[in-house]
């Protein structure tokens, strides 16, 4: 019995969640069945969490993403984070570690948008730092 490699199968769903079973059969050399039970008991493990597209920013009238760092003053760090969580322009948002307490990925219509929500950050409490990054092209 060939038993079906997690990682590749899951590489699969990466580049297209909507590739068929037996395609990823085909290109992993094992039955549909086996592939539809292997992702049945992904998503029952919680290794796989939901499925998603990846849309084009340009058609939906947005000419800048960008990546935002924000450190915060340690005693603002969670308001900050409830803050930015319920503004339109922040797409997913994260805590980390490394350079940034806070990472948020913004979508903008246009870079005078960007600016004015930097503008906005920097008038929040307990904001220390901000630098943003401007995706240019996702590559992989």
């Amino acid at each position: 019995m060939v038993r079906i490699s997690d990682k590749k199968l899951i590489q699969i769903l990466l580049e297209n969640s909507r590739t068929p079973y037996v395609e990823i059969a085909k290109k992993l050399g094992v039955s549909e069945t086996a592939v539809r039970k292997r992702i049945r008991k992904l998503e029952q493990l919680g290794i796989i969490k939901k499925y998603t597209v990846e849309v084009d920013l340009r058609r939906l009238g947005y000419q800048v993403k960008a990546i935002i760092g924000v450190d915060t003053a340690p005693e603002c760090y969670i308001s900050t984070i409830e803050k930015l969580k319920n503004m339109d322009e922040v797409v997913s948002l994260y805590s980390a570690s490394g350079d940034h307490m806070i990472i948020a990925e913004c979508w903008f219509k246009s870079s005078d948008d960007l600016t004015a929500f930097i503008k906005t950050l920097e008038k929040m409490k307990g904001i220390i730092k901000i630098c943003p990054a401007v995706i240019l092209e996702k590559i992989k």
